[in-house]
């Protein structure tokens, strides 16, 4: 991504090296047992966010919102009809078209990275769940979208699962936000546990810093658990993605217990065996 526009060299080998992530992170096992168009299609909105996401994070920073009013162009170009061949953002024509996705969605994410490069801290929930509206929620939406099942009250569950999927995704990243500048720990938890900023510095946590990532984690998990419902209301292939990012959520908690909530000795992975396992009981509860 560095150095250019994404997409550059050509659409597909860009799409390739940006998927290869995947496996990398919490992305759902789920997904390899869905039918083969809604799985190219979340594919391809995942490949559209990580595009975003590399340009907030390794694009030059010079670059950085130049890059980002470019991509926001191009999604603008896919809903004119006018979008150039080889644009990054290509990809999510077919998901477009096919399934009615609004433009919103797309716009937030691209906003969530600007708002990276201005934001490096947080200083109450409220405000972390703020940014969450814009980086995490909308991708739930677009999964509703991806499967035909968007309503209002499913929307709202999937907000609950995406916000404690992306508190998850922060709080096993903690040492890498920080070395990369960003902390996402509230300001007035990091306080009321009597944590500072040279406590992320450790190469071990404190216990003070485990019991801050202890009140984290359960707060994560009760997000989850509220949205958790949603899995109830689908049935088949949506049924079986949404319950993958539950359990991919639930999992990457349970990981980083697992670790003693030493986010900063070790970047906790849940196991697939894990991560399977969540999903199974989330498909039989329907929750």
């Amino acid at each position: 991504m560095a150095g250019g526009r994404p997409g550059k060299s050509g659409p597909a080998s860009a799409d390739a090296a940006v998927a290869a992530k995947a496996a990398n992170e919490n992305f759902p096992v789920a997904l390899r047992l869905l039918p083969s168009t809604k799985r190219r299609y979340l594919m391809a909105v995942y490949v559209f966010a990580r595009t975003a996401d590399d340009i907030g994070d390794r694009a030059p920073v010079a670059d950085r919102f130049g890059l980002l009013g470019e991509l926001e162009a191009d999604v603008r170009r896919l809903y004119e009809g006018t979008l150039p061949n080889l644009s990054p953002v290509r990809g999510l024509c077919e998901a477009v078209t096919k399934c009615d996705i609004p433009i919103q969605p797309f716009l937030d994410l691209i906003e969530a990275n600007r708002q990276d490069q201005v934001v490096s801290r947080y200083q109450t929930l409220d405000d972390l769940l703020g940014y969450c509206r814009l980086s995490a929620n909308p991708v739930g939406r677009i999964v509703l979208y991806v499967f035909n099942k968007f309503s209002a009250g499913r929307a709202d569950l999937s907000d609950y699962i995406c916000t404690g999927l992306q508190l998850a995704e922060h709080w096993q990243d903690v040492a890498e936000d920080y070395a990369d500048g960003r902390i996402y720990l509230p300001a007035a938890d990091m306080a009321e546990h009597g944590c500072t900023e040279q406590d992320l510095a450790e190469p071990h946590g404190s216990r003070r810093f485990k019991e801050l990532m202890a009140f984290e984690v359960s707060r994560a998990r009760s997000l989850l658990d509220a949205g958790a419902p949603l899995v109830g209301t689908l049935s088949g292939p949506a049924r079986l993605a949404v319950a993958g990012y539950l359990a991919g959520g639930r999992a990457a908690l349970a990981a980083i217990e697992a670790a003693d909530y030493d986010v900063l000795a070790v970047t906790p992975r849940p196991g697939k065996g894990r991560t399977l396992a969540e999903l199974m009981g989330a498909l039989v509860r329907g929750r």
